[in-house]
């Protein structure tokens, strides 16, 4: 047989080189960017580090927010660069945290799965609710997509939604479609619905704050009727798109776009339950019902009710861990599924060994995933320690600055989705841009709220795909999916949502009178 050369098919790299790789690209650039500081080769090692345990010179931060509140971005970099060896956060309002509160989440999330996994209730509830739809598995995705995106628009969820994956992904395999179709349920369902926030406090909460500090009011309504068409829109899009994957996917298991090594690790996490039935008894069925009460006390934890004049939780709910439901974030959630994990080792009655057993070999599983979340956030670092966010924020307003009209709602939206590739966090970039851009409109004569619509559509597009996104890279490093295989599925949608956002920021505010 003649000697045949096989040629070698490109393969995408992990996603921790993707995300080393771009830390090395900004490192680059902050050399050659004037008015900033030069990242060192020390700042580049330790930016994953950084980005996992967190950097702050309350001091030197102090500074830099006064120099924004008085001279402005200008004096800002000027603050830097007088700031000789320091490595800080550069936020106008609060700080850059680390990722370790996020990444311990996911570990205790992933002991959590492991305790319940091990009781078996997972695998029999998952069997039983697909036996009972059987020939109706598809109602699973718009239904769960609009459920996910009524948390996006309320109250911005994104890092809470990774507790869903590992189910909502061994749910979707059972029921005959890929792991890609319970990413997308997930991530583009919550991801719309941040997009279109109406009421949600990190986005139109933090924008408002941040413009009524520099002296511009927002009137809310307007926000919510424009928040609430670009969620209609970008969902509807999302869910046509999905399911007409979903169905090829469900008819014929070939058209998947996953790599015979993703859906192995996926069959290896999540294909269990199509391989053996496991009887729903009665002790699983208690399992499944403490299994639900732990995500909807997550839910009840994070919504900030106060802000929607629900107060009833203030005085009744701080008795477990001393804040009532509605300020809990990752620190209580943590201990929340942890305290959970053990009460249904007890209630199923499982040997103390197991219990331990299965919570560490659930926490291992997601050690990768918090690893990913970590240096993900050492990325926003690299960016705020050298002032190039701001130094972009300076270029971007002054593009914007004459601009008028329809024409200065879509550079706005075009300009966020460039800043939030280097901020991913939202209500980050808007503590750092609603203070220029929303007094710059307000100057042209254009209503501020396109302003804030624009950023939360910049913002929310941006986050359905970026690898700077913890949520992004984190998801689908449970789901067993490379970024690259979503970024193949995603792109003609995003492009679909890029045009539907396009003519929302055209028609509505004409429509509205703005």
């Amino acid at each position: 047989m003649p000697n045949e050369k096989t040629k070698k098919k490109f393969k995408f790299p992990s996603a921790y080189t993707v995300l080393l790789t771009i830390m090395i690209v900004i490192a680059l650039i902050t050399q050659v960017v004037p008015g900033i500081k030069k990242a060192e080769l020390s700042d580049l090692v330790m930016a994953p580090v950084t980005g996992m345990v967190g950097v702050k010179d309350p001091v030197l931060n102090d500074q830099i927010t006064a120099s924004m509140e008085k001279g402005g971005i200008n004096a800002a970099l000027e603050t830097i660069n007088n700031a000789e060896g320091k490595s800080i956060s550069v936020w106008n309002q609060g700080e850059l945290k680390g990722a370790i509160d996020v990444a311990l989440f996911v570990l205790i999330i992933g002991g959590f799965l492991g305790v319940v996994t091990k009781t078996g209730a997972l695998d029999a509830g998952v069997g039983a609710l697909v036996k009972k739809l059987k020939g109706k598995e598809i109602m699973l995705i718009p239904v769960l997509m609009f459920v996910f995106s009524l948390g996006g628009t309320s109250y911005g969820m994104a890092e809470e939604s990774l507790a869903f994956y590992a189910l909502i992904t061994a749910t979707m395999m059972a029921a005959g479609f890929d792991p890609i179709v319970a990413v997308a349920t997930i991530l583009l369902g919550a991801g719309t619905g941040t997009l279109g926030s109406t009421v949600n406090p990190f986005a139109i909460g933090a924008a408002v704050s941040a413009a009524g500090a520099v002296g511009v009011e927002i009137n809310q309504g307007t926000t919510i009727i424009i928040g609430a068409v670009l969620w209609a829109v970008t969902l509807g899009i999302s869910i046509v798109y999905v399911l007409r994957y979903a169905k090829k996917v469900q008819a014929n298991k070939a058209a998947t776009l996953l790599s015979k090594h993703e859906l192995d690790a996926a069959n290896e996490a999540f294909g269990k339950n199509n391989e053996e039935v496991i009887e729903l008894d009665g002790k699983r069925k208690l399992v499944l019902g403490l299994f639900a009460i732990s995500f909807i006390v997550m839910i009840l934890g994070v919504i900030p009710w106060t802000n929607f004049g629900v107060t009833i939780f203030e005085e009744t709910t701080t008795w477990l861990n001393g804040a009532p439901l509605g300020s809990w974030w990752f620190p209580e959630l943590t201990v929340w599924f942890f305290l959970m994990s053990v009460v249904i080792g007890i209630f199923y009655k499982m040997p103390e060994q197991d219990v331990v057993d299965s919570f560490i070999a659930g926490c291992a599983d997601m050690v990768g995933v918090a690893l990913v979340i970590g240096i993900s956030r050492g990325v926003s670092f690299m960016m705020a320690n050298t002032g190039l966010d701001l130094f972009i924020l300076d270029k971007a307003s002054g593009v914007l600055n004459g601009v008028a009209g329809l024409l200065f709602a879509n550079m706005a939206y075009v300009i966020y989705i460039a800043l939030s590739f280097l901020i991913p966090s939202t209500s980050g970039l808007a503590s750092v841009s609603m203070p220029i851009f929303a007094p710059l409109a307000q100057k042209l004569g254009i209503s501020p709220e396109v302003v804030v619509s624009a950023f939360c559509a910049g913002s929310g597009i941006v986050n359905l795909i970026t690898p700077t996104s913890g949520v992004v890279m984190g998801g689908l490093a449970i789901a067993k999916v490379d970024y690259a295989s979503w970024v193949k599925f995603a792109t003609k949608l995003m492009i679909m949502i890029f045009i539907g956002i396009v003519v929302v920021l055209s028609v509505v505010p004409m429509l509205l009178g703005l």
